[in-house]
């Protein structure tokens, strides 16, 4: 498994990670909706032809066959793009998936902002809402290419139906080599008294590029990689925020239904410090682009926080809007 964490792209990292699982399991299956070359699932189409299903732009179809194939006794991977996985084939997941809890594995590649060169129409900024709020589904949204790999992994044993969420693009390795991963918990990467950050996917990298500026200025921020969206772990929500003054959660999502409101549900009647979610507004997205590769001027459109790591360090330390006041 080694020579699998070690991808830097999410991609990369989960088309090998499923041929490893599909050598030691003879029971997992992939299915494809047109878009193998993009998701890697076409690695596990070399390794294992006769185990590889390509459904064509069907995601419904593709969903309702995965749930036919778990009910016998497959472990079936399905990979589409992220805003199609979610949005596309919403009715089948609910209602011939999650509802059975059936054993389903739903690949939501090119996630969040990563497909800019596609436009709005690409751009998944609603999945992990569409999927946290279905029942029985676990949401997971990997950090970087090791934490992908173990992931996939970890997928082999785990009951009922999951999401995971990929990034498109090349990530910085943070996820620790020799630990490992655990759905239903999450990792704190950085310590700190002062403040805490919870964030996923490719806000993590960022937030503890902002957490050294933050310590810079005499300011503890602890960075906590939540990797499980669903489950989340509450315990550890509420542990790591205790006694702290501020509290932000950055995401790649809409600040609708993400992280940042399962950290907040964790909470319940729990008291805590003040709240910030750093992610996309409630707005029309990004109409389009004429320059490929123009990723900062989208997220600028998008009105979405999603700062480049000095800004994120003023907004985290409250400095733009008095989290830390006394700090």
């Amino acid at each position: 498994m080694s020579t699998v964490a070690y991808q830097k792209n999410m991609r990369e990292a989960w088309g090998r990670a499923l041929v490893a699982l599909g050598e030691k399991n003879s029971n997992v299956v992939a299915l494809e909706a047109d878009l193998g070359k993009s998701t890697r699932s076409i690695y596990f189409k070399e390794a294992f032809p006769e185990r590889y299903f390509e459904m064509g732009i069907a995601e419904q179809n593709m969903i309702s066959t995965a749930a036919g194939l778990a009910l016998g006794g497959k472990l079936p991977f399905v990979h589409s793009f992220a805003v199609f996985a979610s949005g596309r084939a919403y009715d089948q997941l609910r209602n011939s998936v999650c509802i059975p809890n059936l054993k389903v594995r739903v690949c939501g590649s090119s996630g969040g902002l990563s497909d800019f060169g596609d436009g709005k129409t690409h751009q998944a900024l609603e999945d992990v809402g569409i999927m946290r709020v279905l029942p029985n589904m676990t949401v997971l949204c990997p950090v970087d290419g090791i934490e992908t790999a173990k992931m996939v992994e970890a997928l082999e044993s785990w009951d009922g139906p999951v999401y995971v969420r990929i990034n498109r693009n090349d990530l910085p390795f943070v996820y620790p080599e020799d630990e490992p991963f655990r759905i239903g918990t999450m990792l704190s990467l950085w310590e700190g008294t002062d403040a805490v950050v919870f964030a996923c996917g490719i806000m993590v990298s960022r937030s503890l590029q902002a957490a050294e500026e933050l310590a810079k200025a005499g300011i503890g921020c602890r960075v906590v990689n939540v990797s499980s969206v669903k489950p989340i772990d509450r315990e550890a929500v509420i542990e790591y925020t205790r006694g702290v003054r501020a509290i932000v959660t950055p995401e790649e999502h809409t600040i609708i239904g993400g992280l940042g409101a399962s950290v907040v549900e964790a909470f319940r009647k729990e008291p805590h410090a003040p709240v910030e979610f750093i992610g996309v507004q409630d707005r029309v997205r990004y109409l389009g682009i004429r320059l490929r590769g123009d990723i900062r001027r989208i997220r600028t459109d998008c009105g979405s926080n999603y700062p480049r790591s000095p800004r994120l360090a003023r907004g985290l330390s409250g400095w733009d809007r008095g989290l830390c006041e006394g700090v």
